[in-house]
C-alpha cells in the first residue's frame, strides 16, 4: 500500500486558478461544463437502465418455471421460492428460448451501461449512484435463486449435519435420507462440501428455521453483507485518496455480480467482505499511526499500544479464507507487503493465528480431522474456461491433468510477482487485485461471479489496467455463461465438449450431479 494518505484530488480547476486570456478560459470552460453535462446525462441514462433492467430480468425470472429459475420445473414453483414479484406479468412468453434471448439481451445492454457508468461516474452525485445501488439491491433481494441452485446447496450440507448428524466433509449428499425437503432441491449430490467451515457452521445455524425461512434468511444475509461490502469501498476510498462515487458504482452496480451473484444467492460475498474489512482495517491502523499517535518502545511497544486495527485485519484475512478457500491467494501478498513494517506485520499475524486458532478449534470440533473437498472441485472442469480453451487450441480436446498441473504453476508464479509488487510499491491492494484476477483466468471450473473477487480491489487501486482486466474478465464471463451463448456456439460450430475429453469432463459433471 501507498506509505502516504493522499487527499481526494479536486474534480475541477479551483476558481483562482485560471489561464491567461479571458476569452480563452471562457471558451475552454464551456466546451468542460458541455463535456461534463453529457458525461451526467449518460451516466443517468446508464443508471436508469441498469436498474430497470434489473427489474425486468427478475419479474421474467420470477412470473413462471423456466430456465432461469433451474429449481422449477412444470407445475412447480412455490410462492415461496418465487417471491414476492411472482406472477406479476400473466402475458409474458413461456417459451424458453425466447426467455433465454430476453435475459442474455438484458444482461448485454446492462453490461454496456455498466461501462459507460465506470466512465460518466466521476461527474454523478453521489446519491444518485447510492440510490441506483440500494434500488438493485432491493430488487435482487426479493428474487427468486437465478440460473443456479448453489443455495440450497449451502442448506442441504448444513442439514446434512444438524438434522441427519452426517458429516458433509465426509458424507456425500446420496446418502442422506432422500425425503428432506433440501435434497430435491440441491443438485451436487455426488460431491462432498467444497465449503469452508466458517461459511458451513453458518448454515448450521439456520437450520432449525426450516429450508424456505433459511433460503430467504441467507439471501437477506448476502444482500446485506454486499452493502457492507460497498460501504467499506467507500471509506477505503476516502482514506486512499480516490473518488468514492466512481470506487462505489465499479463494485456496487456491476451487473454480472447483480444477477448471477446477487440474484444466485452465493458466498462469495461473504469472502469478499472480510477481504475488504482486513484492506479497510490496515488502512484505518495507519490513518492512526500518521495521525501522531505513539508507538511505544520494546518488546511490548511491538504489540502495545493495542493496535486493534491491525489485529483485526489479520483476523479478518483468515475469516475469508475460513469461509472460502480462495481468499487464501491473498494471505502470501498481504504478508510480503507489510515486511517493511515489522510491528505492523507482527500485530497483523497475532491476528492471523489467534483467528486461525479459533477457526481451527471450531471446525474441530464440528467435523473433526477433515476439511473442504477442494480436490474433487479441482478437477471439474467448464466448457469455456481459459485452461479448457488453451488445451482446446493446442489440440489435446481440453484441459488435460498436465495442462492443469502447468496453469497451476503459472498461477503460483504470479501470486509470486504480486508478492513483489507488493514489496516495491507498497502496495498490496492493487497485487492482490491483480492476484485475484489472475486466478479467475486460471481457474478450470470458472463461474461468472467471480470477477466479484477483484471489483473491490480494482475499484481502490491506482491501476488503470487493473480495472480494465477486471471489465475484461466481465465481458469474458458474460459471453460464456449468458443463456444464449450455447445457440451461439452452435451458430459457429464450436463444440469444445463434443472431444473426447470434453465428453469425458461433462461426464464427470454428471455423476456430481447425479
Amino acid at each position: 500500500m501507498a506509505s502516504d494518505v493522499t487527499t481526494l484530488p479536486l474534480r475541477g480547476r479551483p476558481a483562482d486558478e485560471r489561464p491567461a486570456g479571458g476569452h480563452r478560459w471562457r471558451t475552454g470552460r464551456r466546451a468542460r461544463a458541455l463535456v461534463g453535462a453529457n458525461a451526467v446525462l449518460a451516466g443517468a441514462l446508464a443508471l436508469a437502465l441498469i436498474v430497470a433492467l434489473s427489474l425486468l430480468v427478475v419479474v421474467i425470472a420470477a412470473n413462471r418455471p423456466s430456465p432461469l429459475v433451474p429449481i422449477t420445473r412444470a407445475h412447480f414453483f412455490p410462492h415461496w421460492v418465487a417471491g414476492p414479484l411472482g406472477g406479476l406479468w400473466p402475458s409474458l412468453t413461456g417459451n424458453g428460448t425466447t426467455l433465454e434471448y430476453w435475459f442474455t439481451g438484458a444482461m448485454v445492454v446492462m453490461y454496456i451501461s455498466y461501462l459507460v457508468l465506470v466512465r460518466c461516474a466521476p461527474q454523478l452525485p453521489a446519491r444518485w449512484v447510492l440510490g441506483a445501488i440500494l434500488a438493485v439491491h432491493v430488487i435482487f433481494v426479493l428474487a427468486p435463486p437465478l440460473t443456479l441452485t448453489d443455495v440450497f446447496n449451502y442448506i442441504n450440507y448444513g442439514r446434512m449435519e444438524v438434522v441427519h448428524n452426517l458429516n458433509p466433509y465426509t458424507t456425500i449428499p446420496v446418502l442422506e435420507p432422500h425425503d428432506d425437503p433440501s435434497y430435491s432441491l440441491s443438485n451436487w449430490h455426488e460431491l462432498l462440501s467444497p465449503y469452508g467451515p466458517l461459511f458451513t457452521l453458518l448454515t448450521f445455524a439456520v437450520v432449525p428455521l426450516g429450508v424456505a425461512a433459511s433460503f430467504w434468511v441467507l439471501k437477506s444475509v448476502l444482500v446485506l453483507t454486499s452493502l457492507a461490502t460497498i460501504f467499506l469501498v467507500w471509506r477505503c476510498a476516502q482514506l486512499l485518496g480516490r473518488d468514492p462515487v466512481a470506487a462505489v458504482a465499479f463494485v456496487g452496480l456491476n451487473p454480472i455480480v447483480l444477477v448471477w451473484g446477487l440474484g444466485g444467492d452465493h458466498n462469495d460475498f461473504l469472502m469478499v467482505f472480510f477481504i475488504v474489512l482486513g484492506f479497510y482495517l490496515l488502512l484505518l491502523a495507519r490513518e492512526q499511526r500518521e495521525a501522531g499517535r505513539p508507538p511505544g518502545v520494546g518488546w511490548r511497544g511491538r504489540l502495545l499500544p493495542l493496535s486493534l486495527p491491525d489485529f483485526a485485519a489479520g483476523a479478518a484475512f483468515v475469516a475469508a479464507v475460513g469461509l472460502k478457500a480462495s481468499a487464501g491467494v491473498l494471505l502470501p501478498i498481504v504478508f510480503v507487503g507489510l515486511l517493511r513494517a515489522p510491528r505492523v506485520l507482527l500485530r497483523v499475524v497475532v491476528g492471523m493465528v489467534a483467528a486461525g486458532a479459533v477457526i481451527g478449534v471450531a471446525s474441530l470440533l464440528a467435523f473433526g480431522l477433515h476439511i473442504p473437498d477442494l480436490s474433487t472441485q479441482s478437477q471439474v472442469v467448464s466448457n469455456e474456461s481459459v485452461p479448457n480453451l488453451i488445451g482446446l487450441a493446442i489440440g489435446v480436446g481440453g484441459e488435460t491433468e498436465g495442462l492443469r498441473t502447468i496453469v497451476t504453476g503459472v498461477l503460483a508464479i504470479i501470486v509470486l510477482l504480486c508478492c513483489r509488487l507488493a514489496w516495491r510499491r507498497r502496495d498490496s491492494i492493487t497485487a492482490s487485485g491483480w492476484a485475484m484476477v489472475a486466478l479467475v483466468f486460471t481457474l478450470g471450473w470458472v463461474l461468472p461471479w467471480y470477477v466479484l473477487w477483484a471489483l473491490p480491489l480494482a475499484a481502490l487501486s491506482r491501476s488503470r489496467r487493473l480495472r480494465a482486466a477486471a471489465l475484461v474478465a466481465g465481458a469474458y464471463l458474460i459471453v460464456t455463461w449468458a443463456p444464449a451463448s450455447g445457440r451461439l456456439w452452435n451458430e459457429i460450430g464450436f463444440h469444445p465438449e463434443s472431444t473426447p475429453l470434453g465428453r469425458l469432463h461433462q461426464r464427470y459433471v454428471k455423476e456430481l450431479l447425479r
